[in-house]
């Protein structure tokens, strides 16, 4: 029996994204592009012109947020039908067109920022209480103030915009490399049956009962990133590189306070996790102990972590998971339930199956004035049902966000993003394991909590530790190639595992090789965890009956960007700027692996030969 990938020409309908949602034809987004690009100029004429009065900024503010809906919404459409075909060649040149319009669009619209600062804070203020457009952008312009020392001239703020363009090379070289044309040779299992290995069905296959086939499919998978790791290397460096200029060119410190002070997240509370992490490694080794025991193994290998321990797996079809997720929501209220439900089911958010050339990973996005997209491989087990959660929490964040805030704070950046999605999580799997006492159920579910956990809670504090490694090197004007990053990521996952897990160095070594958005995303990795702690902190208070925590939670996701990120958090009652949401979260952690244990010591298990 074959396992085979269909074409995306073969997926039906009712499982893809609505994108004509957007716009109705490659036609319709044409001529929304060639809106956008007649605009340009016009944009340009308010140039020298910000400074000169009240109504003359507020025209510029409503003028220029018009046309970035339309490019937001333009820009969406090309991406979310290339993600999903990345061989087609149509979608690949919307793609490159809409990211080339994003840079000139950067580049005509550049003088701004610097000529508003050039009003001056006190000035500005009194412009809000003369002209009604303005009252909304108060919280905007004390931004704006906050990064002034930032802020360069405007034809060096021009030349920055128009360089985003060129600057996108390296995360979207690696992502055709890796999702269009990487080959890895199928895994074939003891029943017969064959799986094609991609980025949407690796995990799956990771979790499968027989060894021998994790082993193939990791080593598989593994050896043909490191077929082309010196092509993957270049690239990830050009990055790095890419980020230490700008660093340098808007005069920050370091890389990481130049992707961190944008967002106003202070530099500690990265470093606050990565000590809390470390000293809570220990926690982690506990399990793989209990995970080696358990499956009778003499050595524990990466390939194994993701092992069922269970004497049986759930098929968990996709319209179970939309059930299981309105239940385990419905603490936060009739609204978020009855939408998020219209979306999965009726709206056509989520494009939900593997199809040859579909983008790696799962993520949801969308734009103002348009539906929420969730894209992801579906798989029919408790994983994937995980996985949509995690992304309907993302979708109805910017759901509640765009519909409550105006479009100057429709965006909440990603470290409030990871707090709604991996809230979702841990809402529905406190629901199934609530609701459900059968002993191969609640450990299937729990080794998914151990997978998102690893993932979010293990492999991407690694990852930031080597994110912060590569980019310090790369600021000191050392070199960057395949083998440091290899060599620098081994020693982190050595640290990581401890002596619990047995260490292939070049096959652990080249896992950076399978994030192609991540390491380009300049610091993305360690907002997981932070917003798995927030996340579960802000759950814990729910799931306990904490008075007005729910209502809380869903004025944090309508809160959108009105606010600074932590303190929009504090308000909904965690505090990411203390270790002390991380540490708890470890306690979460720890218990399950408390549950975990005792479910597997009563469980019947045959040692695997």
């Amino acid at each position: 029996m074959a396992n085979t990938v269909p074409l995306r020409s073969d997926v039906p309908i009712e499982h893809t994204w609505n994108t004509d949602s957007i716009f109705p034809t490659p036609d319709a987004w044409e001529a929304a592009f060639k809106q956008v690009e007649s605009s340009l100029p016009s944009l340009e004429a308010f140039k020298g012109r910000l400074a000169s009065d009240a109504k003359t900024l507020a025209d510029w503010l409503e003028t220029s947020e018009k046309v970035q809906i339309t490019l937001n919404q333009v820009s969406v459409y090309a991406r979310l039908n290339y993600t999903v075909d990345t061989t087609n060649q149509a979608s690949v040149a919307r793609q490159d067109r809409s990211r080339g319009l994003a840079s000139r669009h950067g580049a005509a619209t550049a003088f701004a920022r610097p000529e508003m600062l050039a009003i001056g804070k006190e000035r500005l203020d009194q412009w809000i209480k003369q002209e009604p457009r303005l009252a909304r952008y108060g919280h905007f312009f004390d931004r704006m103030e906050r990064r002034r020392p930032h802020v360069r001239s405007a034809e060096v703020e021009q030349l920055l915009s128009s360089a985003s363009d060129a600057f996108t090379s390296g995360t979207s070289t690696h992502g055709i490399l890796t999702d269009a044309e990487l080959k890895v040779p199928p895994v074939r299992t003891p029943s017969g049956e064959t799986f094609d290995i991609t980025s949407g069905t690796i995990n799956k296959l990771l979790h499968h009962p027989d060894r021998e086939t994790r082993r193939m499919a990791w080593e598989q998978y593994s050896d043909a990133h490191l077929a082309v790791k010196q092509t993957l290397g270049n690239v990830v460096a050009t990055g790095v590189k890419q980020n230490v200029f700008f660093a340098r060119a808007r005069s920050y410190g370091s890389p990481l306070e130049a992707a961190l002070l944008p967002n106003f997240v202070p530099p500690e509370v990265f470093h606050n996790l990565i000590g809390t992490f470390r000293k809570n490694l220990p926690t982690w080794h506990r399990y793989w102990r209990l995970i080696r025991t358990a499956l009778g193994y003499d050595k524990l290998h990466v390939h194994d972590l993701k092992a069922p321990l269970g004497a049986s797996q759930p098929e968990v079809p996709y319209a179970t998971a939309v059930d299981w997720i309105t239940e385990g929501m419905r603490p936060l209220g009739e609204e978020y339930v009855r939408e998020a439900r219209r979306g999965m089911l009726e709206e056509r958010w989520v494009d939900i199956y593997p199809n040859k050339g579909k983008r790696a990973g799962a993520f949801s996005s969308g734009a103002y004035g348009t539906n929420p997209f969730v894209l992801m491989s579906y798989n029919d087990d408790v994983f994937s049902a995980s996985t949509l959660a995690h992304e309907i929490g993302h979708s109805m964040h910017s759901w509640y966000t765009r519909r409550t805030q105006p479009f100057v704070y429709s965006g909440y950046g990603l470290f409030l993003a990871e707090v709604a999605s991996n809230f979702n999580q841990a809402m529905v799997r406190a629901h199934l394991l609530r609701t459900n006492d059968d002993r191969d159920f609640q450990i299937a579910v729990l080794e998914e909590a151990f997978a998102n956990f690893h993932r979010y809670f293990f492999v991407m504090p690694t990852l930031a530790r080597f994110e912060l490694a590569i980019h310090d090197r790369a600021w000191r004007g050392e070199a960057i190639t395949a083998q440091t990053l290899m060599t620098v990521l081994t020693d982190l996952f050595r640290e990581g595992y401890g002596d619990e897990v047995e260490i292939d160095a070049d096959r652990i070594g080249i896992t950076w090789a399978y994030f192609s958005t991540h390491l380009y995303s300049n610091f993305y990795e360690y907002q997981y965890a932070t917003g798995i702690a927030g996340a579960h902190a802000l759950a814990e208070g729910i799931l306990a009956g904490k008075p007005r925590a729910a209502e809380k939670y869903v004025e944090f996701l309508k809160a959108g960007g009105s606010d600074y990120p932590l303190e929009t958090l504090r308000r909904a009652g965690v505090d990411l700027a203390s270790p002390e949401p991380v540490e708890q979260t470890f306690g979460v952690l720890a218990r399950m692996v408390d549950r975990l244990e005792a479910l597997v010591r009563k469980a019947r298990m045959t040692k695997p030969e």
